[in-house]
């Protein structure tokens, strides 16, 4: 619904409440956002996004993790660089959520020894990543085949290297001891 508005211009108008906000500058919170990512060397971006109603949300990861003083940071410094009066907005800065898939390089580094689930366009595989080398995934895990010779089963230990490109899907298992 439209209402009536005075003393905007110099004749009278009908205005919605929602244009009298200017539209958010993507460029500028873009510009905001890597510079405050850039402060912090082990700061890498994962993700983010701009809506048209000025929903910002920005996922940042670290090599050691995120911490809430860093998340804050970031969220202080596009918040004080952006004036409220011209640009209505909310800002949402946070770390990966856990049940996420990994999507930068920089997070496979840094689950060295943790338990993951890979899904490539062909085979799946769960097990301990023990490195990453030139692009590619070293993974093990323990098996139990049938024994070459005679009955019953024994305990095998696999490797397999995955090249990153072949990846659809990599998750973190979440394991309780």
């Amino acid at each position: 619904m439209h209402r009536k508005i005075y003393g905007f211009s110099e004749k009278e108008g009908t205005f919605s409440p929602l244009f009298l906000y200017k539209k958010m500058d993507k460029e500028r919170v873009i510009t905001l956002m890597n510079e405050a990512i850039a402060d912090n060397e082990s700061l890498f971006l994962i993700e983010y996004s701009i809506s048209n109603t000025g929903d910002i949300l920005i996922i940042v990861d670290g090599d050691s993790g995120v911490s809430l003083d860093e998340c804050i940071r970031i969220s202080r410094h596009i918040e004080h660089n952006l004036d409220r009066e011209i640009f209505d907005f909310s800002l949402q800065v946070t770390s990966p959520d856990i049940a996420k898939p990994l999507v930068h390089l920089r997070q496979y580094h840094k689950n060295i020894g943790r338990v993951l689930k890979i899904r490539t366009a062909t085979e799946k595989y769960e097990g301990e990543l023990l490195g990453v080398e030139d692009n590619k995934l070293i993974l093990t895990w323990k098996t139990r085949e049938p024994k070459p010779i005679g009955k019953g089963k024994h305990t095998v230990i696999k490797q397999v290297k995955i090249d990153i490109v072949d990846i659809v899907e990599t998750k973190v298992k979440i394991v309780y001891n």
